[in-house]
């Protein structure tokens, strides 16, 4: 699955891997785990065993695909755009393989014309893949993981160990106090409250503490939406305006 996106930060979305895993509180109500289950119903063959029916709900099995064939997709995209990678699956789980993460790394390194946003829950992994890799960082590429409460703030101790263009965070689903976060070495910060069905409520006190942490470091603060179950109607103004602060993304030459 790939193409133009309707999520507020980015422009596409490119998904050279589908399945994923439960990991954290964050993964509860997952969208792109309820997306995968209806793909999966409709015998959509890269989703194939990648949810299972738990209760009244659908979650991940586990199983991922790999999906070659998806590859070369941004190649074929002709205007510069802001890429979300794995939008439905995250590219440094425990099953993917760096040989595969490799080949994912050499197209976006070709398609330099595009920015390209890898988002992990696991940025130990992206750490271990990048030590090992031994290559210079792409200007292209921005590099970021997701904290959605306090239990685990220790991803953004790992993310600072990786070298990139642009190292962001993403705060959502924020379901809880990250606490007095060292914001430093980090440009950008995306804050959301969980949507959907079953969503967990968004405490403006949150967003305060890390729009305050993001003032003090310098970082881009991007407030991305209130949620709920009518996300449309809570809106995403904070501090009476919306905030879209994002780094400069890279002009290829």
């Amino acid at each position: 699955m790939a193409g133009l996106s309707d999520i507020e930060w980015t422009d596409a979305t490119w998904n050279p891997v589908s399945g994923c895993r439960v990991l954290s509180a964050g993964c509860t109500n997952c969208y792109a785990m309820r997306m995968a289950a209806r793909l999966q119903a409709m015998e959509h063959p890269s989703y194939e065993g990648t949810t299972r029916k738990s209760g009244n709900r659908h979650v991940w099995t586990g199983k991922t695909h790999l999906l070659e064939h998806t590859l070369s997709i941004p190649l074929t995209w002709k205007k510069p755009r802001l890429v979300f990678v794995n939008s439905m699956s995250d590219l440094f789980q425990d099953s993917v393989p760096f040989e595969y993460v490799e080949r994912v790394w050499r197209t976006m390194e070709e398609a330099s014309l595009h920015t390209f946003q890898i988002l992990t829950k696991q940025p130990e992994r992206m750490a271990e893949f990048l030590q090992q890799r031994k290559k210079r960082a792409l200007k292209n590429v921005w590099l970021g993981t997701s904290v959605e409460d306090e239990r685990v703030v220790h991803r953004i101790a790992d993310l600072k160990r990786c070298t990139a263009a642009v190292r962001f965070i993403s705060f959502e689903p924020l379901i809880g106090p990250v606490g007095d976060v060292n914001l430093s070495k980090i440009h950008w910060a995306i804050v959301g409250g969980e949507s959907g069905p079953n969503s967990r409520p968004l405490d403006i006190e949150w967003v305060d503490q890390i729009f305050d942490q993001c003032r003090t470091h310098d970082v881009r603060f991007f407030f991305k939406q209130w949620g709920g179950v009518n996300k449309k109607r809570t809106g995403r103004t904070f501090k009476g305006r919306t905030w879209d602060d994002m780094p400069q993304v890279h002009v290829h030459a």
